[in-house]
């Protein structure tokens, strides 16, 4: 009897596991800038980009023609999932699909075609060039993180979801009608499924002021209402429940290699079953208008910094900020690479601190400490206040303000070539008061909301 059940158990293991491994699609990680890390999916920090594309392709071809958009397609939908590695804390950054960053050169591996990195660009067309791998490079230059899996939901997969597990519940502040999309709520609490739930995720014109970022409150509405639904449920604990929505999603997904076994992913969804629904914060990174055009927005600095620092440091990101200029105990940092040796002496280098902190004596203890890192040809002046620190070079001294930097902690978003700067200028501000290690703070308001929070999105005009 023992050995009956022993087999029936395999077998219906290995049927499932061959299922859902066949529905799936898979593409590599990279487009060519990074390897695959070595994280333990079980036990690490776990990052990994969820896109959804807005692709007419295939079973796509519903929702419009090819011409709107074919292909990989633009990844309309950007949003980074955080797991910490003792799965206290999960983190949800969405990207804004008009966000205008540098896209690195990427590999298509279907047509073998190569583009060339730009300068900047959409960061919703890298997908759409050479695959997702694309967009997972663009994002990792971007925050010096290195993104262990993605997936790739399509129309479909959105639509069947919500079927599956018996409609989302969202909430809008007043009636929507919006032919766009297709959506049509009532005012208050709606149950959605299937198309209009899809709607809800793809309405613009009818939510908030129209615009995109008034679409990502709406996602972030939806999946937080699907993780309290889940939660209840008790899906993550269910076997049965977990295999039905797999076999419903896996067919509608495109994965990277790491993330296409179906014990990989059981293994990801057992560490989610026991967060902290208050644990799991949804944030955007933060953006202002973008000074070539003003439908597109940039990254907006030092504020963007100070989230991508606390992601690569695993921090929550619903607890209070750590003291100024203290280095947080948090999990290690994973970075997207390795800064190289020197290829200059740093003893010659010409490098001055000017102090626009208003704090007596504090370009002296920064000149003491870049002494110590071989900097010891360094000088100091007392400068105008400034809010914000930033490191300034001048003619070939790119590298040297790049080492500078790190030795200080400064992002790179904060080092900027300048004229009339002789070498290198570390300009300290009224954001680097003490220490020697630089911790730009995130905005009080950058959590929108935790999946244990109910919100109501606003109708258009709202």
């Amino acid at each position: 009897m023992v050995a009956l059940v022993l087999v029936g158990v395999i077998a219906f293991a290995g049927y499932w596991f061959i299922r859902l491994g066949s529905n799936l699609h898979q593409a590599p990680l990279s487009a060519g800038n990074a390897t695959a890390d070595a994280t333990n999916d079980a036990t690490d920090p776990l990052q990994i980009l969820i896109i959804g594309t807005d692709t007419r392709s295939g079973a796509d071809a519903a929702y419009g023609s090819q011409a709107d958009s074919s292909g990989y397609g633009n990844s309309d939908v950007m949003i980074l999932m955080d797991i910490s590695g003792d799965n206290k804390v999960v983190s949800m950054t969405s990207f804004p699909r008009d966000l205008m960053v540098p896209i690195p050169k990427c590999h298509d591996p279907k047509t073998n075609r190569d583009f060339p990195a730009q300068t900047v660009g959409q960061i919703n067309s890298a997908m759409a060039e050479a695959g997702p791998g694309c967009a997972v490079d663009t994002v990792n230059a971007l925050t010096g993180l290195k993104i262990d899996h993605f997936m790739v939901a399509d129309f479909n997969a959105v639509k069947d979801l919500s079927n599956t597990i018996g409609g989302v519940q969202v909430c809008v502040n007043a009636p929507i009608d919006d032919p766009a999309s297709g959506l049509k709520l009532n005012a208050g609490n709606n149950m959605v499924q299937g198309e209009q739930a899809l709607a809800f995720l793809r309405s613009r014109h009818g939510v908030g002021d129209g615009s995109d970022l008034s679409r990502i409150k709406s996602q972030q509405e939806f999946l937080a209402s699907l993780a309290r639904k889940v939660k209840s449920d008790g899906t993550l604990s269910d076997v049965s429940k977990l295999l039905s929505i797999a076999d419903t999603i896996t067919k509608n997904l495109t994965v990277d290699q790491g993330l296409g076994s179906p014990q990989t992913m059981l293994t990801i969804a057992g560490r989610l079953k026991a967060v902290d629904l208050a644990k799991v914060s949804f944030v955007t990174v933060p953006w202002e208008p973008y000074t070539g055009d003003p439908n597109r927005v940039q990254i907006k600095q030092p504020a963007a910094g100070a989230l991508f620092q606390a992601l690569r440091e695993n921090r929550d990101l619903t607890a209070p900020a750590p003291a100024p200029n203290q280095t947080a105990s948090a999990a290690p940092t994973k970075s997207s690479s390795s800064p190289a040796p020197p290829a200059y002496d740093k003893t010659i280098q010409p490098v001055t601190v000017a102090d626009g902190s208003a704090v007596t004596g504090r370009a002296a203890a920064l000149v003491q400490f870049l002494a110590g890192q071989g900097f010891t040809k360094t000088t100091q002046f007392t400068a105008p206040p400034v809010a914000t620190t930033n490191v300034y070079y001048g003619g070939d001294f790119a590298d040297v303000a790049a080492d500078v930097a790190a030795s200080l902690g400064i992002p790179s978003s904060q080092v900027q070539q300048a004229p009339n700067v002789y070498g290198v200028q570390v300009y300290v501000g009224q954001d680097f008061t003490t220490g020697t290690h630089y911790t730009p703070k995130m905005p009080d308001n950058l959590v929108a909301q935790t999946a244990a929070q109910s919100t109501c999105q606003a109708a258009f005009g709202q």
